[in-house]
């Protein structure tokens, strides 16, 4: 199927390629892209949510069902996309995982590993198989779904906030190698989306979205190849706050704040 491109100039849209792409926000940027045109690479652990979704989509979908911890996997599902599709216009790192954890439970210990590596080191193994046909095609864009729980550390939520500034401290690295490459890297920093994810939340969420409609104000800031944004807008301003916050101010009202549920599904 060809359509308009994300540029909206009557060119055949570039191939995307989606990891945690079976739910969420994952899902979401795979009904997006599907409107445009895109042949879709999605990446996730759960088979049988993967096909449903490529079942409902009306452009070529190629599943590859895997764990982006999996290296080698990915590596190899990279190049038999490029094969079968072509270099990517677009590759989001979306996959994640979070989950309440306490440092002082040993059995939390393994939830922290976990985290940690989905969220970061399966950022970096989404992104490798593409990094060099990209930069040969000097075009593209690598995003990766950060959060705004990694500009400050939130209590009983160590494992996650600690992962997600790693991946915004990663990718702001991994953007200024492919400085001047024609490769853009895009960190998005999502607020509260209304996901499988924030479901169990047992505390309020501020300017909460719906999934379609974060993911359409993400794809805009793709399009703009924008290094870094917060999403909702005015969750960017609460961002801002919290850096310029002193220490002693943000430890008492994030002792306050509501905490994740340990021990979920991981």
């Amino acid at each position: 199927m060809t359509t308009a491109d994300s540029r909206g100039n009557g060119e055949p849209a570039l191939p995307v390629f989606v990891t945690g792409a079976s739910s969420g926000i994952g899902a979401a940027f795979a009904r997006h892209y599907a409107v445009r045109g895109a042949t879709l690479g999605l990446v996730a652990r759960r088979r049988e949510e993967l096909e449903v979704l490529a079942a409902s989509l009306p452009v070529c979908c190629h599943l590859y069902p895997l764990d982006v911890t999996d290296a080698k996997a990915l590596a190899a599902a990279g190049r038999d996309f490029i094969e079968r599709a072509g270099v990517p216009g677009i590759v989001i790192a979306n996959a994640g995982v979070s989950t309440g954890t306490l440092t002082e439970e040993a059995d939390d210990l393994a939830a922290f590993e976990r985290v940690l590596r989905v969220n970061v080191a399966g950022m970096a193994n989404s992104f490798h198989p593409f990094v060099a046909p990209m930069r040969a095609a000097g075009r593209g864009r690598l995003v990766g779904t950060a959060s705004v729980a990694g500009i400050r550390g939130l209590p009983g939520a160590g494992a996650y906030s600690a992962s997600k500034a790693a991946a915004i401290t990663y990718l702001e690295s991994l953007r200024v190698e492919l400085r001047g490459s024609g490769v853009r890297v895009v960190t998005l920093a999502p607020g509260y989306v209304e996901t499988p994810m924030t479901a169990v939340n047992p505390y309020p969420m501020p300017f909460l979205l719906p999934v379609d409609e974060a993911v359409r104000r993400m794809a805009r800031i793709i399009d703009a190849g924008r290094a870094y944004a917060v999403v909702p807008w005015q969750m960017g301003i609460v961002a801002r706050l919290m850096r310029l916050l002193p220490n002693w101010a943000y430890d008492r009202l994030a002792a306050r704040a509501g905490r994740k549920p340990r021990g979920l599904s991981l």
